[in-house]
């Protein structure tokens, strides 16, 4: 994600991420009832996995804290130390989250009065596709928008004969990709998702809980209209760049997304084959590309024509939101210079695509309990 607090920060535009946490928060809040309802530890450990940086860091952290006070209250218990750990890659902004709390102290103390005991929050920099944490160390684990990015970009997108790139001109799954693509594809996410549930199941205690945001999909295949186009206008933009010459065509067929939205299907038959863990509940929900639109704002009630909804600032937003995920990846891969031109180009053809078609994204919520 792009760092600090620009124009372009992830901090700034990540409105999309923050409502797929509230929309999940009654799932997060029954898991934590429930697991503190049976259980009344001393210390109870918590990790955030994919934890990112900016304003949504500190809010599933309130949530889980007012959660386990209102729980202990209920039950006129104490209540317990709480152990947060944030997680994300080494190169997160971690230090920008580290100056906030402070201030995330302070508003604790006033909310909670004497109420108020150790809530010790730090930073745990690492993949959660290796060992964070020592062994049944951990009673929560949260994860939103973090587990649908793969380990690393599938092998097998080249013809293993010739080289040649079997998506040629895409940067993701898209209706016309052969099967050896969509495999590929899969086969990442099953190995990557069932190492994740075997790490964690090594991590945290008998009847610990895990609540998962990913998108995803209800279809089969692997191509969805909502979860696949945002990507593919990307692919499109570029395509664009490359027949004018401002890309080199390789520089294009050689870039692969690490990134893959599994159906509830593979999800549960993922975490039944693994077997460490019990499925106690998944919900599915549909969230705009643009995050700052509600349901009460028009957008596809009518495909030929959007009421009160301007098309093309929410391009502009949906824009942003993809820019601030993407952008470190296509920097590293492209390079800087063509970025500005890159997203202006994606943004006329989303504003083109909001005109026409729907535009929502689906998000499972997946709840667990460690067996």
């Amino acid at each position: 994600m792009i760092a600090r607090e620009g124009e372009t920060s992830y901090a700034n535009n990540s409105s999309l991420q923050k409502t797929a946490i509230w929309k999940a928060k009654p799932i997060i809040k029954d898991s934590i009832q429930d697991l503190y309802s049976t259980s009344f530890p001393p210390c109870v450990a918590i990790a955030d996995l994919g934890c990112s940086s900016g304003p949504n860091t500190l809010l599933v952290v309130s949530e889980i804290i007012n959660t386990i006070n209102n729980t202990c209250r209920r039950l006129s218990r104490p209540s317990p130390e709480v152990q947060v750990f944030l997680n994300d890659l080494p190169g997160n902004d971690f230090n920008t989250i580290f100056r906030s709390l402070p201030a995330f102290y302070d508003k604790l103390k006033r909310e909670k009065g004497p109420e108020f005991k150790g809530y010790f929050i730090v930073g745990t920099p690492g993949s959660f596709y290796e060992r964070l944490f020592p062994t049944t160390s951990l009673y929560f684990v949260h994860s939103s928008y973090g587990v649908h990015w793969l380990s690393q970009v599938p092998p097998g997108l080249d013809d293993s004969e010739t080289g040649v790139a079997l998506n040629k001109g895409n940067i993701y799954i898209v209706e016309s990709s052969p099967p050896n693509v969509l495999n590929a594809y899969k086969e990442q996410f099953q190995r990557d998702f069932s190492l994740f549930l075997k790490l964690r199941s090594q991590e945290m205690v008998p009847g610990g809980r895990m609540v998962l945001t990913v998108m995803g999909r209800t279809c089969i295949d692997p191509w969805n209209k909502e979860n696949c186009t945002t990507w593919e206008l990307l692919s499109m933009s570029l395509s664009d760049m490359v027949l004018e010459g401002l890309i080199e065509e390789a520089k294009l067929d050689s870039f692969n997304l690490p990134y893959y939205t599994p159906s509830t299907h593979e999800i549960k038959d993922l975490i039944q084959m693994e077997g460490s863990f019990k499925l106690d509940r998944m919900e599915i929900f549909k969230l705009s590309w643009d995050p700052t639109l509600t349901e009460d704002d028009g957008i596809n009630k009518n495909k030929d024509q959007l009421l009160v909804y301007d098309k093309f600032k929410s391009a502009q937003n949906v824009t942003k939101m993809i820019r601030a995920v993407a952008e470190p990846m296509i920097l590293n891969h492209f390079g800087e210079e063509m970025l500005d031109d890159l997203f202006q180009r994606y943004m006329e053809k989303v504003a083109e695509y909001l005109g026409r078609e729907e535009s929502k994204y689906v998000n499972l919520v997946v709840s667990m309990i460690k067996e």
